[in-house]
């Protein structure tokens, strides 16, 4: 039988109250938890405790605190991409962010999602599905990503948009849930 972080990362129905997906969740809250409290001058040990704890994080890149995440190894950060105070990546599933991505405050990258039926909630049945955010992509301030959901390169997302489905792209998209509203020029 699969264990349950088996079960989680091959994207199947897991339970996360497993021991040892416990102990991984407590890893990451710690390196959370130094990084959120790290003297702001101190960017190399922001950026070393950013390495520790993320899947990749490129070069020159930024997460402002606070910074939250379920597991961090499951977060893949590209080169120059800057992202504002309050991301949280419930990154149960893999969250793929390219390079020169720009992420306003207070973004959530969710890929955990619950049954609907209330018998297996009940039982604490979970599971995620991958968000992947292309390059160059301008998610505003409080944008909502849910799980599966893919955003193309060079699109730009309004502040407060909650993104429910693909993006192409190179467009703008806004709204709850996002629609697009125009091109852009790549």
């Amino acid at each position: 039988m699969a264990s349950m972080r088996d079960r989680m990362l091959a994207g199947e129905l897991y339970q996360a109250d497993d021991p040892d997906l416990a102990r991984e969740m407590l890893h990451a809250a710690t390196l959370t938890h130094r990084l959120n409290q790290a003297d702001p001058a101190d960017g190399t040990l922001r950026r070393k405790l950013l390495t520790e704890l993320l899947g990749a994080f490129g070069e020159d890149s930024e997460i402002r605190p606070p910074f939250r995440c379920d597991y961090g190894y499951q977060t893949f950060v590209g080169a120059r991409t800057f992202a504002n105070f309050g991301l949280i990546c419930l990154d149960v599933a893999r969250i793929t962010i390219g390079d020169d991505v720009q992420m306003g405050p207070n973004v959530q990258l969710l890929t955990a999602w619950h049954p609907v039926a209330a018998g297996p909630r009940r039982d604490k049945w979970e599971a995620a599905t991958p968000i992947v955010i292309g390059d160059n992509v301008w998610l505003g301030g409080g944008v909502i990503v849910l799980p599966g959901v893919t955003i193309g390169e060079n699109t730009v997302v309004g502040s407060g948009a909650v993104v429910t489905k693909d993006l192409p792209p190179n467009v703008v998209a806004v709204g709850n849930p996002a629609r697009v509203i125009r091109q852009v020029e790549p």
